[in-house]
């Protein structure tokens, strides 16, 4: 089980349930989101002002649904970077239980460093792969 110094309280709410009466599955997806801006803001890494200078793109995204979350749940995503490359990280994500640590889910993306007013892929900031590896207390790769 991976080591999570991060967790995001989430709030189920009652549009996030589909006919079933539980969190629809594309949501699970909204909440690692969530999560993943708190987690940047969290590191100071991003003043939540203009999504140009966010400078990470998705491109890949995994989930793994253990159980269904019902509006009464309680829960949080519990999150860390699992690796940083020279233009891509990689996440992990369990939502679990604020009370009980039931795992409702679990998940991966993978993001990879963008320009967007440039239109292109850049290595990853020094100051973005610094902070998040003191952080995370892990080993950042040398050139």
């Amino acid at each position: 089980m991976p080591d999570f110094r991060f967790s995001c309280p989430i709030i189920v709410r009652y549009s996030d349930l589909d006919p079933q009466g539980h969190v629809n599955n594309a949501r699970y997806l909204s909440y690692f989101e969530q999560a993943r801006v708190v987690y940047i803001q969290h590191l100071e890494l991003w003043d939540g002002k203009s999504f140009l200078d966010l400078g990470f793109v998705l491109a890949n995204a995994h989930v793994d649904f253990k159980a269904p979350i019902l509006l009464s749940d309680d829960i949080q995503i519990k999150m860390r970077v699992s690796r940083i490359g020279e233009k891509s990280l990689e996440m992990e994500y369990q939502i679990a239980g604020v009370m009980d640590e039931k795992v409702y889910a679990t998940g991966s993306t993978t993001l990879v460093a963008y320009n967007y007013r440039e239109g292109r892929t850049v290595p990853i900031p020094a100051a973005w792969r610094e902070a998040i590896a003191a952080f995370e207390n892990m080993e950042i790769p040398r050139k």
